[in-house]
């Protein structure tokens, strides 16, 4: 068992008194909570400040990607356990964490070897500043961004995910198709359009919808999805080749690729390591479930074996 362990947790989420009784018989930790204006980051330096090789991050998934990207962008050895407590939980649920047990999601740190993942990088530009945040799941602007930022936040406390959908008619009023400008791994930027675009290290969302089916986060690449939809026939398309060609005809066949990956006439489908993409118009931009602001530029890359996650 590994003894220099610490737990950085959400106290708006669990209490210590939950997260103690799920501990193994003999484990002494070091607690480090996180607050409202710092929800992981400064937590997380305290941690491996006094020496911990574990640190649990106990929380939604804000607080995981906060212990994140900390650990990845110090290059820091502590391996990362995850105690999965919000309402999207996503990179619990693209690695199988058990969600929703304490208990479960603790044990599984403390026992099982820890597995390498990628973690991505998004330097956003904001209209006076640039801000440099990792994700561990995907991030972008369209109706993603948007079905955070419209979601009601008491509904999401009452419902969980299915919150989510009650924002989804605002969202796409909100998205509305801009145009773009994108350089794909240092190619040559080309005129595009979108109302949603996502860069994703892990595919997977909420009721076991994989938005990017061939997303892996220990694979070293990042995984592009533009949606362009406009008018019915667009959204047509776009149901069709989300829900058909990288869902239920993916049951039925051998090979998880199909001819459609590519995209269709309504989505753009690409893997790279580094892309960049320029915006007509300031669009709201979240990463792992957490909004940034109003980007009119984002570049995007990826660290490979950034993380150790247990």
């Amino acid at each position: 068992m590994t003894q220099n362990t610490a737990i950085v947790w959400n106290p708006s989420k669990t209490t210590r008194d939950a997260l103690e009784a799920a501990l193994p018989e003999g484990a002494e930790v070091s607690w480090f909570e996180t607050t409202e204006d710092d929800p992981g980051r400064g937590a997380a330096e305290s941690a491996l400040a006094a020496g911990a090789e574990l640190i649990l991050a106990a929380g939604g998934d804000g607080t995981i990607r906060a212990v994140a990207e900390y650990l990845a962008e110090t290059a820091a050895t502590a391996d990362l356990g995850i105690v999965p407590l919000g309402t999207g939980n996503l990179l619990a649920r693209n690695l199988g964490v058990p969600l929703n047990n304490i208990s479960a999601a603790v044990t599984r740190a403390f026992e099982n070897e820890a597995t390498t993942i990628d973690i991505g990088w998004a330097d956003v530009h904001l209209s006076d500043e640039v801000r440099r945040r990792a994700f561990a799941v995907m991030a972008g602007f369209g109706i993603d961004a948007h079905m955070i930022t419209e979601t009601n936040d008491d509904l999401k406390d009452r419902a969980g995910w299915l919150a989510y959908v009650e924002s989804l008619g605002r969202a796409l009023s909100a998205s509305a198709v801009i145009d773009i400008r994108l350089s794909v791994d240092g190619e040559d930027a080309v005129e595009d359009k979108a109302h949603t675009l996502l860069v994703g290290n892990c595919g997977m969302l909420q009721g076991g919808i994989a938005l990017l089916p061939d997303a892996d986060p220990s694979d070293g690449a990042l995984d592009l999805l533009v949606l362009q939809a406009d008018g019915v026939a667009g959204w047509l398309d776009t149901a069709r080749n989300m829900m058909w060609d990288h869902g239920i005809k993916r049951l039925f066949a051998r090979d998880t690729a199909s001819e459609d990956d590519s995209g269709s006439a309504s989505t753009i489908r690409r893997r790279m390591t580094a892309l960049t993409v320029d915006l007509a118009e300031p669009r709201m931009f979240e990463v792992d479930g957490d909004t940034v602001g109003e980007a009119t530029r984002v570049e995007f890359s990826i660290q490979a074996a950034a993380l150790r996650v247990r």
